[in-house]
């Protein structure tokens, strides 16, 4: 079975409490809890996993590439404004990856529309909600459905 990671960053632990006029109302617990139910539907294993540390982010995506994952489903938060290691990370660990947001960054403040990340990317989600996590699963299972 082919495997895929869903990595959320900073502050998306505080779903459902942060901004719901924003990032809607589910939690991350939630949206986690569909798009495993989704992958697996789709005969693809996903883990998931949240930090609000870039390091440990960046861990994660070398544990994964290390271990076979094949995907990447990531919500980078505010990192992906910033962080030029958090790109680098991606980069060098060869997962198909698709970059998604809750919300559309392009209709927000100028600083949210620069992404270091979508350049890398093979697909960019924005402003979906928590549909944008579940287009990302169906992007990366079409991607893999004949491999």
């Amino acid at each position: 079975m082919l495997k895929i990671g869903l990595l959320n960053g900073p502050n998306l632990d505080r779903l459902g409490k942060r901004e719901p006029e924003i990032y809607g109302s589910m939690t991350l617990a939630q949206i986690e809890e569909m798009v495993v139910a989704k992958a697996e539907s789709m005969d693809l294993e996903m883990d998931a996993y949240q930090s609000n540390h870039e390091g440990l982010m960046i861990d994660k995506i070398h544990e994964w590439a290390d271990s076979g994952l094949k995907g990447l489903i990531l919500n980078p938060g505010g990192f992906t404004h910033t962080s030029v290691a958090l790109r680098d990370a991606v980069v060098a660990s060869g997962l198909d990856t698709v970059e998604v947001h809750l919300s559309n960054i392009h209709a927000r403040e100028d600083f949210r529309h620069k992404s270091l990340i979508s350049g890398i990317s093979n697909a960019v989600i924005a402003g979906m909600g928590h549909w944008g996590y579940i287009s990302a699963t169906d992007y990366l299972c079409e991607l893999y459905k004949n491999t």
